[in-house]
């Protein structure tokens, strides 16, 4: 019975010793949190989207605390209200969020083109393209089973005709679902422009004629008509010059495909701000 006693004591020994180094070991190792990171930290909306270049909200916010010249304007989720509140926490000037949204470079939905087979697999554009680039004839083109649409947290994104579709309205930025996108055909632009190429294939323009009643045949006509010189045909693929575009709409009115777009492509928070 005494051997019993003893090791309980032992036990109960032990224990307090363990307890008392731990004690000890969380006051000499602590590691000093700045008593800004709590406040900075609620202030930004925990997408934890990785639009400012950190590994999501907490990162960010590390980074303000622990370096001076970290601009407090880099979430674009949070847009201008963000930015002022953390300028007000750091006591620093505030900066303007340059509001983005994405764009999807490719409008080849089941009217301007069609598919090459049947697909049974997985509904995941990643799987999908797996086999042969996806079932569509332009496998540069959107894939249709929604994987943009299933990580977008504003449900900005919807699947009609086949392709995906983003209502700017609703959409915040975060670039969520350009990181998703196989064919790497979203991508994150200013609110404020107007213009838009929805094609994203190099093919040569009789290919992509075969296979996209819709898409960039790399005529060149935009590129030569462009009053200020902001439309350039490289891959035989028309870019947009956002720094020279005045959005006047004369390339969308000549394009011989329709691929150009001029459209309002306003983003929630410049939609929020007119309100």
């Amino acid at each position: 019975m005494n051997e019993i006693y003893y090791a309980i004591i032992a036990v109960s020994v032990i224990g307090v010793i363990c307890a008392v180094l731990l004690a000890v070991a969380s006051k000499v190792m602590a590691v000093k949190e700045d008593e800004r990171f709590p406040a900075i930290r609620a202030c930004l909306p925990g997408a934890n989207c990785g639009a400012c270049g950190y590994a999501g909200c907490d990162g960010y916010a590390k980074a303000l605390v622990e370096d001076e010249n970290v601009k407090t304007n880099l979430c674009i989720p949070g847009a201008d209200a963000v930015s002022r509140q953390l300028s007000e926490l750091l006591g620093v000037g505030f900066e303007d969020v340059v509001e983005q949204v994405a764009v999807i470079k490719c409008k080849g939905d089941c009217t301007v083109t069609s598919e090459k087979m049947d697909y049974y697999g997985m509904k995941s554009c990643a799987a999908a393209r797996l086999l042969y680039g996806g079932m569509g004839k332009c496998t540069y083109g959107c894939i249709g089973l929604g994987d943009c649409a299933k990580v977008c947290p504003n449900n900005a994104i919807c699947l009609e005709n086949g392709i995906a579709h983003v209502d700017t309205r609703r959409c915040s930025g975060c670039g969520m679902c350009t990181k998703t996108c196989p064919n790497h055909l979203i991508s994150l632009m200013s609110d404020v422009e107007k213009m838009l190429v929805t094609c994203s294939n190099t093919e040569k323009g009789a290919s992509v004629r075969g296979k996209c009643s819709h898409g960039c045949i790399g005529c060149k006509k935009c590129a030569r008509e462009c009053p200020v010189g902001a439309i350039t045909v490289e891959n035989n693929l028309a870019s947009i010059d956002y720094d020279k575009c005045t959005d006047c709409g004369h390339c969308a009115e000549i394009c011989v495909t329709g691929c150009i777009m001029h459209e309002d492509f306003s983003g929630i928070h410049r939609v929020k701000a007119a309100e």
